[in-house]
């Protein structure tokens, strides 16, 4: 092709506005981002799609205000870059918020360019994804960026459970801008760039009196480790978007569609026998169910979603015969297992993310009951508690569930029990399923009996005894039909792989949008 020359004013027209949209902010400006260990937008979309396959929408549009000069200072692009690509070979939606432009910040023509990829998303049936890097709303347009996010949220919303949305936090996100990440499926943030609040640290601090910095109030730690809010929180935006290609390999491209099966690299059929070791006998003995869980898995392959939220349960991505699943299992190398309010928030979302978008639902249970105490009682235990055992008996994917030790009281019905509708039970051989561990069944229905024994202490092992033989046993369950088959360790891998084979052609209901997938 020829270079535009003074002869071809229309081609030379198309490569200024091409360079200036290429440009951003400008050279000062893309230079203090890198000072700041950031990339550009446009440099984000290129490490996070694959080679050469983002095609830009909306290249020229540009703002529409007019006041307190803006009228002078329009920017092909507008601070925002939007389109769609490939990821693996997969189409993939995306916008990204350009700081160098404005601060990132957000205007109405900025909006109308979101929510066209996320409508042209919807229909084409692909994923979103946000990088989000922005001061917040274009105070100078007024309403008009309020009124922008509203119908950014509103898009997120509907397109809940109908295609997955992941929001990155590569900057400041603050104000209003923080609902629309908390509303997608998947939220990551990059630490020590990434930071979310509500209200900024000057406002806090003249609204209250609490003196607090950016990373302090709402920093990828905070969110990855308190408030829950952050799936994933990494170092480096390199390392952020490489795991976000990761995920959208477990993730089908909407809900309806099959997610992506990779060929078998594992041997369906494998023993295990570590697992003997890796789950003591005792049972006052923790071990770490990720250990587990990898030991069972594909390639010991284990994506752990909010891995530093409420540790004592474990969600992530695995596959098991070169298809996604989705895994929650206790974790009794923290609080023994116990189930507590963050738990089961949690395990809850996680499942209905993965019932959302058709993942099978592998449980993995060793949970000695709901975590006692009246911090736990006032903060609504029973209230969260019963999301989870919603989402588990809301759920219409495959559910397989394993029993690996203890199974006690109402964390037995809630961990996917054959009530709420699992498909599949298995126990090991040494589970105990009770009302209460053996110990403390003996201590209130003979307690009359001990209290008048010569020697107490070995009176309550005899009975423990006979109540775990007779009753704290997983056949008991199974003479009832509530466990399935009781196998052995060696056999999990390929007990639950028969099982979701069995399970592929289960009937499903037939709208392609099961339910959305509600920020609980």
């Amino acid at each position: 092709m020829s270079e535009p020359t003074e002869k071809d004013p229309a081609a030379a027209r198309l490569a200024r506005l091409d360079a200036e949209a290429e440009r951003g902010g400008g050279e000062a400006r893309i230079a203090r981002q890198h000072r700041e260990g950031k990339l550009t937008a446009r440099e984000r979309i290129a490490r996070l799609l694959d080679p050469e396959s983002f095609v830009e929408l909306d290249r020229f549009k540009t703002h529409r205000g007019t006041d307190f000069g803006m009228h002078l200072q329009r920017i092909p692009g507008d601070g925002v870059v939007t389109g769609h690509g490939l990821v693996d070979g997969r189409p993939v939606f995306v916008f990204a918020q350009d700081f160098t432009v404005f601060g990132g910040s957000l205007s109405g023509a900025f909006a109308e360019k979101i929510c066209k990829v996320m409508d042209l998303a919807v229909e084409v049936g692909a994923p979103v994804i946000g990088l989000y890097d922005s001061g917040g709303a274009r105070i100078q347009e007024g309403v008009a960026s309020l009124a922008g996010y509203a119908e950014i949220f509103l898009r997120q919303t509907l397109a809940s459970g109908v295609v997955p949305q992941i929001s990155v936090i590569m900057g400041p996100c603050a104000g209003g801008a923080v609902y629309g990440p908390a509303v997608t499926d998947f939220l990551f943030m990059v630490r020590g760039t990434g930071a979310l609040f509500t209200s900024g640290p000057e406002l806090v601090q003249a609204a209250t009196g609490e003196v607090v910095d950016r990373e302090a109030l709402g920093g990828a730690a905070v969110h990855a480790e308190r408030s829950g809010l952050a799936h994933f929180a990494l170092e480096g935006e390199e390392a952020t978007l490489d795991a976000v290609r990761e995920l959208l390999g477990y993730l089908p491209a909407r809900g309806g569609a099959e997610p992506p099966a990779l060929p078998p690299a594992d041997d369906p059929a494998r023993l295990v026998p570590a697992l003997r070791s890796i789950v003591p006998a005792d049972l006052a003995e923790p071990y770490d169910v990720v250990e587990a869980i990898r030991a069972v898995v594909d390639g010991g392959q284990l994506l752990e979603v909010a891995r530093d939220f409420a540790r004592n349960v474990v969600v992530g991505l695995a596959r098991l015969d070169g298809r996604p699943v989705g895994v929650v299992a206790n974790q009794p190398a923290v609080l023994g297992g116990a189930l507590d309010g963050d738990a089961a928030i949690k395990a809850a979302r996680f499942v209905r993310c993965c019932d959302a978008f058709g993942l099978p639902v592998v449980t993995l249970v060793d949970v000695p009951g709901f975590l006692p105490g009246t911090a736990q009682e006032w903060g609504g235990l029973a209230r969260h508690g019963a999301k989870l055992l919603y989402a588990f008996a809301e759920a219409t994917v495959p559910k397989v569930t394993l029993v690996t030790r203890r199974a006690y009281g109402g964390a037995y019905a809630v961990m996917a029990s054959k009530h709420l509708r699992a498909d599949v039970n298995l126990a090991f051989p040494a589970a105990e399923i009770a009302v209460l561990p053996p110990e403390g069944a003996v201590s209130i229905i003979f307690r009359k009996e001990l209290a008048a024994a010569a020697d107490p202490a070995a009176e309550r092992v005899r009975l423990a005894a006979e109540y775990r033989e007779r009753y704290a046993n997983p056949y008991q369950a199974a003479e009832l039909g509530h466990v399935d088959q009781v196998i052995r360790p060696e056999e999990t891998r390929r007990r639950i792989i028969q099982a979701l084979a069995l399970l592929r052609t289960k009937r499903r209901p037939g709208l392609v949008r099961r339910h959305g997938n509600i920020p609980l």
